[in-house]
């Protein structure tokens, strides 16, 4: 993905891609109360989102999908800001009508993809997902499409090649890509070759992102940023549907918008980017063999989490924690079936460690000790020599 995108932002990069002011004209001609055909992101002189789709000068599909839009509303009732907001494909897909649009809801502090489909001539949201980074889908180069049975992407006019899982180029047209294989509860690898912009000079040749699965529930964004390769590797053998469930680490967070309750928008905890994983060494736990004990990492617009993964010896299901916003002393609750663990990790030097009286490390190591989780409250602290920090654990109900 570009360089305007979070943590890989220059000054002259930044400058090179910017949103068209109101005194530029838009992409297309429209009604005033019409949402723009395309979008006004400019790399130099590149249209990043033109016009795409055999609908794109079709004034009454542009007020159709204007009206579908206007009336949509996201998990917390906000609106789109429709000034703000484009059109970034309207067409024909394998037959059927399709829609894509990039909208802007300020109340939520997001972007929204919305796919819409046409009964009749009623244009109609069909699937809304939602990236807690306002603006960021018109500086992406790969968005999603949902479809019944699979995948399509749509492409930006800076991608030169999108390679699949497996590889291969994918063809595509007008932007749109043909039907890819997706597993429903695996994350599977995109590359995309980027051309020469003013943004990126010398282009890029593997722009990486990962789809988590077809699975992924509305309104959770299923394509996260992997620029090292690290997230792929980090997710091997794992199944993102238990990932993002409530009790695993990309859903565990619920999210609050202002002072309201958002259960069902996007959880705090859904990543972004740089999922990632380190090594907490191997643990032999109820009498089996030594199995890896990982901490994964990654980043959401509200900051790191992190979460412990334990992978049996055996090759056995691996069993996750709940998220934990990365801290001084992590605390985790690891549901290994017959012994809920109580995991406690930390990377500071020259810090003493206490757990309640009474308690038995099963594992006692500098940076990390395991105890069994009891229905009673359990509080650990570590003491540095300025500051001592605490974490309370509770059996989870």
């Amino acid at each position: 993905m570009v360089s305007a995108r979070r943590g890989a932002v220059t000054g002259t990069a930044l400058a090179a891609l910017l949103l068209a002011t109101a005194g530029c004209g838009p992409v297309t001609e429209r009604r005033p109360a019409d949402l723009r055909v395309g979008y006004d992101s400019l790399d130099g002189t590149l249209a990043v989102w033109p016009p795409r789709g055999s609908l794109a000068r079709d004034g009454a599909a542009t007020a159709g999908i204007t009206a579908a839009v206007r009336d949509w509303r996201s998990p917390v009732d906000d609106r789109a800001h429709l000034p703000s907001s484009g059109i970034l494909f309207s067409g024909e897909v394998g037959g059927t009508p399709l829609a894509l649009v990039a909208a802007d809801v300020p109340g939520d502090s997001a972007s929204w993809l919305l796919q819409l489909d046409r009964d009749g001539q009623q244009w109609r949201v069909t699937h809304a997902t939602e990236y807690t980074e306002s603006g960021y889908l018109v500086y992406s180069d790969v968005l999603p499409v949902r479809e019944p049975t699979g995948r399509r992407y749509l492409t930006s006019a800076r991608v030169a090649r999108l390679l699949g899982p497996d590889g291969r180029a994918v063809a595509g047209a007008d932007g749109v890509t043909e039907p890819v294989a997706v597993p429903a509860c695996r994350a599977v690898e995109l590359t995309a070759t980027l051309r020469p912009t003013p943004s990126l000079p010398r282009g890029r040749a593997a722009d990486r992102v990962l789809d988590l699965g077809t699975a992924t529930e509305a309104p959770r964004y299923p394509l996260v940023r992997d620029e090292t390769g690290a997230g792929k590797r980090a997710l091997t053998g794992l199944d993102t549907c238990v990932l993002a469930g409530e009790r695993g680490p990309f859903g565990s967070a619920p999210r609050r918008i202002g002072d309201r309750e958002a259960p069902r928008s996007a959880p705090e905890s859904w990543p972004m980017a740089k999922i990632a994983t380190r090594s907490l060494g191997s643990v032999a736990l109820g009498g089996g063999e030594p199995g890896d004990l990982e901490q994964l990492t990654w980043e959401t617009p509200s900051g790191t989490m992190t979460a412990v993964l334990h992978r049996p010896a055996d090759g056995g299901t691996p069993v996750v924690s709940p998220a934990d916003r990365s801290t001084t002393l992590q605390a985790y609750h690891l549901p290994l079936p017959g012994q809920p663990l109580a995991v406690l990790t930390w990377r500071t030097r020259d810090a003493s460690f206490a757990a309640p009286p009474g308690t038995t490390r099963l594992v006692d190591r500098p940076g990390l000790v395991m105890v069994e989780q009891t229905d009673a409250k359990q509080t650990f602290s570590l003491a540095g020599t300025e500051k001592t920090w605490y974490r309370s654990l509770s059996a989870p109900r």
